[in-house]
């Protein structure tokens, strides 16, 4: 089974978790697979690395785009290991950890285990689409 952290950032199934990074909409950006084995913090290191070059090619007098992070992945060690690869990554990048309801807010609201959080629902909407559609392969012969 897996835990919240799998489920808001990633989805793991038949020993391959998806990594997946959506606009404000729930449209993809980025995505990467990889073993379930992997960490949440080395996969979303990985998926930002391949795609390293958006974030060299953005100009540097552009606001910075905030990465939403549920708070399972360790900011400081994520930082760290992208300025390996992009040293200039934190001038172009944030992270941010999204708003998690205490148990006392929780409480106060009448409410009591998992509470979608607006922000956070928008990927985890975009999961469940991703494992729903599946996609269609069409090979056309003569090509």
């Amino acid at each position: 089974m897996l835990n919240r952290k799998d489920i808001v950032s990633t989805f793991s199934t038949n020993g391959i978790k998806r990594h997946l990074a959506v606009d404000t909409l729930g449209f993809p950006f980025f995505t990467h697979c990889t073993k379930a084995n992997l960490s949440d913090d080395k996969g979303l290191i990985e998926m930002l690395t391949k795609n390293i070059g958006y974030f060299q090619s953005k100009p540097v007098n552009t606001p910075k785009i905030t990465i939403l992070l549920d708070h399972g992945y360790h900011t400081e060690y994520l930082r760290e290991e992208l300025e390996k690869v992009y040293p200039q990554i934190m001038t172009k990048i944030r992270f941010e950890l999204s708003a998690k309801p205490s148990k006392q807010e929780k409480k106060d609201q009448g409410k009591s285990g998992f509470v979608p959080v607006a922000a956070r629902w928008v990927i985890e909407r975009s999961n469940a689409w991703m494992e729903r559609c599946k996609i269609v392969r069409i090979q056309v012969k003569g090509y």
